[in-house]
Order: structure tokens, then sequence, then C-alpha cells
């Protein structure tokens, strides 16, 4: 029996933000910091550290392990909050603004919903909702755990695992899609996709050349 590969639940951002980010950290082991990572590890610098508290009447507990067997998911939260009983409420840490760009926010949502579905196959009960805290605004964004979203998962798991079995990195995104994306990655200078994307029309341009 061929054990299924384990995907850390940040694997989905990753893919959903571009495939071949996702490829270079999770599948070549690459990282590098620029001023985004830093700030975002800076964000979660509190969360980070397991621990319980009450706060307003609400318990909060911060970087709870988190797993679902059938899907092959494992990773953490930031937070927890159990505001009605013990029902859990998923609370994302994120650097920026609240005010991002809806394919962008759409992320850090995938994030948020393979959360809720780890807490609900943990638990047993129902997470139909969490929230994305970004630390710029300092603004809280509600997140309905739709079916869309929750199928959404499993097609990106899906993805990220084929990917992992194939041992094959994702081409770079799209010029349309790289403007923004590219600019703010911190693994551009591993990448080169400007290079690399040169290199496809080359290589493209090479095979349909009439021999001479």
């Amino acid at each position: 029996m061929i054990e299924m590969e384990i995907i850390p639940l940040s694997a989905l951002q990753h893919w959903k933000y571009c495939p071949r980010q996702c490829g270079l950290i999770h599948l070549e082991q690459v990282f590098d910091d620029n001023v985004y990572t830093l700030r975002g590890q800076a964000v979660h610098a509190k969360v980070d550290q397991p621990g319980v508290e009450t706060a307003k009447g609400v318990r909060v507990e911060r970087a709870l392990p988190l797993w679902h067997d059938d899907l092959g998911l494992i990773g953490k939260t930031d937070v927890v909050e159990f505001p009605n009983g013990d029902l859990p409420y998923p609370v994302e840490y994120k650097q920026g603004s609240r005010n991002k760009a809806a394919d962008i926010a759409a992320c850090d949502d995938i994030q948020l919903a393979a959360q809720a579905i780890c807490l609900e196959a943990m638990t047993g009960k129902p997470v139909n909702e969490g929230a994305l805290f970004y630390a710029t605004s300092k603004r809280r964004r509600v997140v309905q755990i739709t079916v869309q979203l929750r199928a959404e998962v499993q097609r990106t798991a899906h993805a990220i695992r084929q990917m992992l079995n194939s041992g094959k990195l994702p081409p770079p995104l799209e010029a349309d899609q790289a403007v923004r994306r590219c600019k703010a990655c911190s693994l551009k200078d591993c990448c080169q996709p400007k290079a690399t994307n040169a290199g496809l029309v080359s290589a493209r341009a090479a095979l349909f050349e009439p021999d001479t």
C-alpha cells in the first residue's frame, strides 16, 4: 500500500498564490525571506507560541496542532476561539491590509477553510465560519466556509499531491498574473520567472522551426 503524501496546510495557500512557488518550497525545499515574509514572521511571533487563555470570556487557544487523515493534511492554527461553548472559530493572522484584491484574498481563504475542515474532523463540531486578521489594518475579515470553498481545498490538496508525486516543478505564472504576484514573492530570484518564460518561448520556437 502506497502511503499518502502529507501536505502542510501552508502549501494550500502557496499553491493558490502560485503553483511554482509551492513547488519551490515544498518540492525543492527552497525558501528565502524578503520584507513581506519578515513582516509575516513578526505578525506570527506571539500566536506561534502554544498556549490557552481567556479574553473577554472567550477561551483562546494558540498554535493548536491540526490534521486531517482522509485529506492527508497537517499543520497548526494561529488562533482558535471558542466563543459559543465548544464550537471552534479559527482565526488566521496575516500581514498586510484587509483590503486585498479578491484573487489574492482567495489565497488566504483556502488556508483558513482547510483549518476549519481539520477542526471539524478532529472535534466533530461544525465550523462554518472563521476570520482572517490583517496586521496592517488591524481588522478582521470574516470568511464563510462554503461548500465551494471546501471543494477547492480538496482540489488543491489533490493538485499539490500530484506535483509532489511527479517531482516536477510547475511552470511560471502567465504574464497577467505574474505582474503583481512575482513582485511580492521572496523566491523571485530563485524562480527567475522572466528568464524561464523566455526559455520556454525559445524552446517552443525551436521545436517548430523547419529543418534546414
